[in-house]
């Protein structure tokens, strides 16, 4: 009599298998280890930090023709459409006057700028100075100085250089900056300071604004005047005054110009040269825009020496000679003469044409005026947006006072600047309406400030933003939640025990089968006999 064995397929066999302690363990082992393998890969790139690289910063002279000023600037390292995002730090106004000054001492360039050099050092952090790019732009005051006499200022230029090779910061030289380019520095200013080329969202993240109009750029300086808008569809592409300007992915075209000598120092000078020629005498004047009860004496090379009265110039004259003005404070004279120092008859009543036949597009959208515009309207007790109406009204109110009532319109009386602010503001009227052609509806266009949160409206804020263009973009920084030696130990190891585990579970079920097969084989020959 013989056992009759019953069969059973492989799966049972391979389950019986399973039942056992090491097959119970191994498989919570795999399925672990599967789990963190998942978990930490999760982890490891979805809850990793990205760290902005370290801040950088910039140092940008503005050499201007009355005076100097240092600005500091700092933008993230990584940057916005290859431009950075730039913000101002620190001001400080250089002692004394402007580095044309210094024609004829230009070894005394130097000791102005020392006070100021040593607090913007306590401004950059000190690891920083290095790498930290310094740029001195002189403007008009130098391109004068340059056309009477190249010698001097060129020499005025590489004493500036020699100081700051000694500077720890990394200097990239002084250069004289044409007028154009500072009227294209001047706009670009004005309008990333408006934020009309990034704005933040609701994420955080700059972005350019969803149909924002950029602002036009009026810029009055000591020397020169710039005037920069986005021109029209319908300009003349082959004037020098259009270019192109690329900034945070967009182009725009751009109409600037420069008026040299017409800057508010410069065309004072030339008022005072036409009096003197229209007056029968060379020593005693009166001068219808000084206040009543006023005067004051120059010498004839204080009026003279500039390259832009040179065509006025006496042809003998002794520089040493003293003039005397004595003001007047007549408002309606005062307008009259001023609007002789623009040529507006050489623009033959053309719609295109500013004044001195200079080709300018029709003005559009609203603008801001900076700088002297702004220390002028200020003077008059105005700021922001104003009619045209208001301007005039103030500027005759002001040309009325004795020099005595003028303290009690200024709350910081300053001789020099008080006694011009009658001249100044004429001179704004006619600039703007008969020369940009201003009228009283888009004169309330014109913004007049000073600065747009803590940064000055100069340009040497777009000149930074310029030269970030030319500065390499770090790439962020990621802090991972895992360290990578740490996550890489923990990859592998749970990775082998996943296949150890998973080689084991495999060799039972192989054993299993082979299991079955020799009990298969036993029943057949049982069966066979």
């Amino acid at each position: 009599m013989f056992t009759v064995l019953t069969r059973q397929p492989c799966e049972q066999a391979g389950l019986k298998a399973l039942y056992r302690t090491p097959t119970i363990i191994a498989l919570v082992v795999l399925l672990v280890s599967i789990v963190v393998l998942v978990s930490i890969t999760v982890i490891q790139i979805h809850k990793q930090e990205v760290l902005p690289p370290e801040l950088k910063y910039g140092i940008v002279l503005d050499a201007g023709s009355s005076r100097t000023t240092v600005y500091v600037y700092q933008w993230p390292a990584e940057k916005e459409n290859n431009t950075g995002v730039v913000s101002q730090t620190f001001k400080c106004s250089v002692k004394g006057s402007g580095i044309s000054s210094y024609g004829n001492n230009p070894q005394d360039v130097p000791k102005a700028f020392e006070d100021c050099m040593q607090k913007v050092k306590g401004q950059v952090p000190s690891h920083l100075h290095e790498s930290t790019p310094i740029h001195l732009g002189a403007t008009a005051g130098m391109r004068l100085l340059r056309l009477q006499n190249e010698t001097a200022a060129n020499e005025v230029l590489e004493s500036i250089q020699s100081y700051f090779k000694s500077q720890p910061f990394d200097f990239r030289g002084a250069q004289i900056i044409s007028g154009e380019e500072e009227g294209v520095y001047g706009w670009i200013t004005a309008n990333y300071l408006m934020g009309n080329f990034l704005e933040k969202n609701l994420w955080h993240m700059w972005v350019h604004p969803h149909g924002v109009e950029t602002i036009g750029a009026l810029d009055l300086g000591g020397a020169s005047t710039q005037i920069s808008f986005v021109a029209g569809e319908k300009v003349d592409l082959n004037t020098s005054d259009i270019m192109q300007v690329s900034l945070y992915g967009y182009v725009y075209t751009l109409y600037t110009h420069s008026f040299q000598c017409y800057g508010r120092n410069e065309a004072e000078k030339k008022f005072l040269a036409m009096l003197l020629q229209n007056s029968p005498t060379k020593t005693h004047l009166t001068n219808p825009c000084y206040p009543r009860d006023y005067s004051t004496s120059f010498t004839m090379g204080h009026v003279f020496d500039s390259l832009c009265t040179a065509d006025q110039r006496p042809e003998r004259y002794n520089p040493d000679d003293i003039i005397t003005f004595e003001g007047t404070g007549d408002a309606s004279l005062c307008n009259a003469k001023v609007a002789s120092l623009f040529d507006f008859k050489a623009c033959r009543d053309q719609e295109t044409c500013s004044f001195d036949g200079v080709y300018q597009p029709k003005i559009k959208g609203p603008f801001v005026a900076f700088a002297g515009f702004y220390y002028t309207a200020s003077a008059l007790n105005l700021s922001g947006s104003f009619s045209l109406d208001t301007f005039n009204s103030s500027t005759w109110n002001f040309c009325s006072q004795n020099w005595s009532e003028l303290p009690l319109l200024l709350p910081k009386l300053d001789e020099v600047y008080a006694r011009s602010y009658c001249f100044s503001a004429n001179y704004i009227y006619h600039l703007l309406v008969n020369g940009y052609k201003f009228t009283e509806e888009t004169w309330p266009q014109i913004q007049f400030k000073k600065e747009v949160g803590n940064s000055s409206i100069a340009w040497s804020l777009g000149y930074m933003l310029s030269l970030t263009n030319q500065i390499p973009a770090e790439s962020p920084l990621i802090r991972l939640p895992i360290e990578p030696p740490i996550f890489v130990g923990i990859l592998a190891f749970f990775t082998a025990a996943a296949l150890l585990c998973l080689a084991f579970l495999v060799y039972l079920c192989s054993a299993s089968r082979k299991k079955r097969r020799s009990e298969h084989a036993f029943d057949h020959a049982v069966d066979s006999e």
